[in-house]
């Protein structure tokens, strides 16, 4: 049996493949209302090394709530979404409730998954706006597609690539979104340049994200399965915000939280903005 590597031995391409592996299983998992799969939406349980199920509020040892009940505890209307859409649902937040989105504009989601967050979305910025969603794994990629037809939704793109590297057009975007997923980048700080670079000028980022108040053990960080459930990968909040602003973006923070670990790991609205 070959023993795995630990995530402090792996190459960046070998994180994201192993990412990658773990949301493919999610989007090709199927539930019915009465199924459970693990979930914590504020994590507020500790990462288990036993986790064998993918969640990006993080891996879990007690709490069990199906996808669509955390998409409706965390706000999202889920009345008339496709089960595509919520039975592969993975986020820690609702970052579309507090993005203020307008008729119009166009939004931009990192790691879009499924695309519920798309969807909901899609009916803030109207049929004048547009959402674009950017995933790495052709599987979430191609549900969603099947989940935009089925709602009958035309002012959204899908488009298959990397966070870190975006294939979106300089200055071309009003808003971004991302739900659980920036943890999960090994180069955070390539991520939040590129969001600068695509975002127009006046342009605003809302997020939600698992952070640490505190460093984590190295032996949790080193485990594959708590990386791709969004613990592993989490960085200091103090770091994320500093990456922001490294990046070019102001008024940036958090701006609310929620839940916290046993080693320090709480879901947060973070915030900021390109300048004018």
């Amino acid at each position: 049996m070959t023993k795995m590597k630990k995530v402090s031995e792996m190459k960046p391409d070998e994180i994201k493949d192993a990412v990658r592996d773990a949301y493919s299983r999610v989007a090709k998992e199927t539930w019915t209302p009465d199924e459970q799969t693990p979930n914590c939406s504020d994590a507020s349980c500790g990462p288990a090394p036993s986790q064998t199920s993918s969640s990006c509020c993080g891996p879990q040892q007690e709490v069990k709530v199906t996808r669509v009940n955390l998409a409706e505890a965390l706000g999202y209307d889920t009345e008339g979404m496709p089960t595509g859409a919520t039975e592969s649902f993975a986020g820690c937040g609702n970052p579309v409730a507090l993005a203020s989105l307008k008729e119009g504009e166009v939004v931009l989601d990192l790691g879009s998954g499924a695309g519920l967050d798309m969807f909901v979305a899609s009916k803030k910025v109207g049929e004048t706006g547009k959402v674009i969603g950017v995933d790495m794994t052709p599987a979430m990629i191609e549900k969603a597609k099947q989940n935009a037809e089925e709602l009958g939704i035309t002012n959204v793109e899908f488009r298959f690539g990397d966070i870190e590297d975006m294939p979106v057009e300089d200055n071309s975007v009003d808003v971004v979104i991302s739900n659980c997923v920036i943890n999960l980048a090994p180069d955070k700080g390539k991520v939040f340049r590129e969001a600068y670079r695509v975002l127009k000028p006046g342009g605003r980022v809302m997020v939600s994200d698992i952070v640490l108040s505190k460093p984590l053990p190295q032996e949790i960080r080193d485990e594959v399965v708590t990386y791709t459930g969004c613990i592993g990968g989490a960085i200091l909040d103090e770091e994320y915000l500093q990456h922001m602003r490294d990046s070019g973006f102001h008024d940036v923070r958090i701006t609310s939280k929620a839940g916290q670990s046993l080693y320090g790991a709480y879901s947060a609205y973070i915030a900021g903005s390109k300048p004018e």
